[in-house]
């Protein structure tokens, strides 16, 4: 075999991101999908715990100490930032302890940090929403915990509809959730959020955008925003708004 070892060049310089999951999650191919050729996602999970998705379940996954070990099994590939994919995890204890979850990744030696509940903060912020519509996967009582979050953040629910699954998120289908995500919409409501870093929507935002006139904010599209946003590389993927935000 006659070929130029100096034609092969590369590989691509990676650059990383940390991702600390709860323990089911089961939609790692669509956080792939969010980001650029260069990017490298690195997953690490918090511990199983035997509990349906409920509040319990979201305090469990989002214990400080949880974070801070699962960050360290991370850190030796030298990720630029590191996510804590989670949004009821990341919203269950109100604003104060997101952002003490973001410092507690940071305290145990990420170079940044970011949640799923605080990178929703930061569009709504960027895109100055004042009242949204929610769809979530959880019961009454951790949809309501959502509304506590965004009406701490000066956001109001003007409409809300929940699935009321303890687990299985990842199993419901696009028809679902699509027909979810119109129902709960309101005329008043100046985008839609739908919770969740477990219940799948990529193929669905632009299609509902379109029909909706209006912003469809998801979870993972988020979370994986507000890591690029600090890498200073772009978004990969649907989502109107992603071109109106720095």
């Amino acid at each position: 075999m006659d070929f130029d070892l100096l034609e092969f060049e590369g590989p691509l310089a990676q650059r990383g991101i940390g991702v600390i999951a709860p323990f089911d999650l089961a939609l790692e191919r669509e956080l792939w999908r969010w980001v650029p050729m260069e990017v490298s996602l690195h997953l690490a999970r918090t511990p199983y715990e035997p509990v349906p998705v409920s509040m319990e379940m979201a305090q469990l996954v989002s214990d400080s100490r949880h974070l801070a070990a699962a960050t360290r099994d991370v850190l030796h590939v030298e990720p630029e930032v590191v996510a804590y994919l989670c949004t009821s995890g990341s919203f269950v204890n109100g604003v104060d302890y997101e952002r003490s979850l973001t410092k507690a990744i940071c305290d145990a030696g990420a170079t940044d940090a970011v949640t799923t509940s605080g990178a929703l903060a930061e569009v709504l912020h960027q895109l100055d929403l004042h009242r949204v519509s929610v769809l979530t996967p959880y019961d009454g009582d951790l949809t309501g915990k959502l509304h506590d979050f965004l009406a701490e953040l000066g956001v109001r629910t003007v409409s809300s509809d929940h699935l009321g699954l303890g687990g299985g998120i990842w199993k419901v289908s696009y028809r679902t959730i699509a027909e979810r995500i119109l129902a709960a919409d309101h005329a008043d409501a100046e985008a839609i959020f739908v919770s969740c870093t477990n219940l799948p929507t990529y193929d669905l935002i632009e299609p509902l955008e379109s029909a909706l006139g209006k912003p469809v904010l998801t979870a993972n599209q988020l979370t994986m925003w507000a890591c690029l946003r600090r890498m200073n590389l772009p978004i990969v993927g649907p989502g109107k708004w992603l071109r109106e935000v720095d």
